[in-house]
């Protein structure tokens, strides 16, 4: 708001200048952006925790494979002595 006066038993001047509501607008658009920004960012981290999960079953399935074939291994070397 600005006031301008002059001399006394002049016509006073108030000026009011509103925001327009740009502001208000930027800010939301903000954040919008910063949610879909975290909400992108979790979705990724749970993607990642998948192909975790999946290589570590698959790790796990190896191994037990490999025990399987060294128990035939040894089973077969009992037989042929």
């Amino acid at each position: 708001m600005t006031e301008t006066a002059s001399a006394p038993g002049s016509t006073t001047v108030i000026e009011r200048r509103g925001g327009g509501g740009a502001g208000l607008l930027i800010g939301l658009a903000v954040l919008v952006l910063v949610v879909i920004g975290a909400l992108y960012l979790i979705n990724q981290n749970n993607r990642e925790n998948v192909k975790t999960d999946a290589i570590t079953q698959a790790a796990k399935d190896v191994g037990g494979a490999a025990k399987d074939v060294g128990g035939a291994a040894k089973d077969a070397a009992k037989k042929v002595d």
